[in-house]
């Protein structure tokens, strides 16, 4: 699957929190709203005149987390499911500690067997 591919695919799926996302559509779409961030970072710095003069506008970055937010989630749920999860797991990332599990499971290979996900 392509970077293209798999962005397309998020936003196609944009709040499908059902079925399964392979290791490179998860990756890409976590790759995609990093640098989408940095994009809208910069240009609100731009806007505001430096990086040290934000004074709280951040119009875009905000615009972008709001764009990107739900299917971040949906992707990383089906991820879950991708590895025999249930989405529920996500949760655990507020615990902190948590958050190297979910690292865990987002390398690891599809598991090509049936799924109840």
């Amino acid at each position: 699957m392509s970077f293209f591919q798999a962005v397309g695919i998020c936003f196609k799926k944009y709040v499908t929190f059902k079925g399964r996302a392979t290791r490179s559509e998860f990756w890409y779409w976590s790759l995609f709203s990093w640098l989408l961030s940095l994009a809208a970072l910069a240009i609100d710095s731009s806007l505001s005149g430096g990086a040290g003069h934000m004074d709280g506008k951040q119009l875009f970055s905000t615009l972008v987390a709001l764009a990107t937010v739900l299917p971040g989630l949906a992707v990383s749920i089906r991820r879950l499911h991708d590895v025999r999860h249930s989405g529920w797991w996500f949760l655990i990332a507020f615990t902190g500690i948590g958050l190297i599990l979910l690292l865990y499971w987002s390398v690891l290979p599809s598991r090509n067997v049936d799924n109840h996900y």
